[in-house]
């Protein structure tokens, strides 16, 4: 599916597929992180079975601003994982939604668009 963003000067998610995303029309192979701030950085996962509490830990970087919410983005279906992986957002008070990759693409433009401090999590498994 190809996206078009509102304002072509923040980052967002312009199209996606099986096994890939384009973030600002750069495609991405591999499980990636994206910030509404700008930031795109790999998420070294490869498939839902594999995440840590330790990966969702990661998502929150030092010397940046919390996001208010994290979009997680669980491959080509709707899987969740074990609350005690989030537990780290949530002492944090970070939100944290969790839905199929595509969906949680275009929800991450939407929120990014409107300004809000959002991070997408997205797991992209081959």
């Amino acid at each position: 599916m190809k996206l078009h963003a509102d304002k072509p000067d923040q980052v967002s998610v312009t199209a996606y597929g099986d096994g890939w995303i384009a973030v600002n029309g750069e495609r991405h192979a591999t499980s990636l992180v994206i910030g509404s701030g700008g930031t795109v950085r790999p998420w070294g996962v490869a498939r839902l079975e594999a995440l840590t509490a330790e990966h969702f830990a990661a998502l929150i970087e030092d010397g940046m601003p919390a996001p208010e919410l994290v979009i997680f983005g669980s491959g080509t279906r709707l899987r969740f994982v074990p609350p005690a992986l989030l537990r780290s957002l949530i002492e944090r008070r970070i939100g944290v939604e969790t839905m199929d990759t595509g969906a949680a693409c275009r929800t991450f433009n939407i929120l990014a668009g409107e300004g809000r401090r959002v991070l997408a999590a997205l797991l992209i498994e081959n």
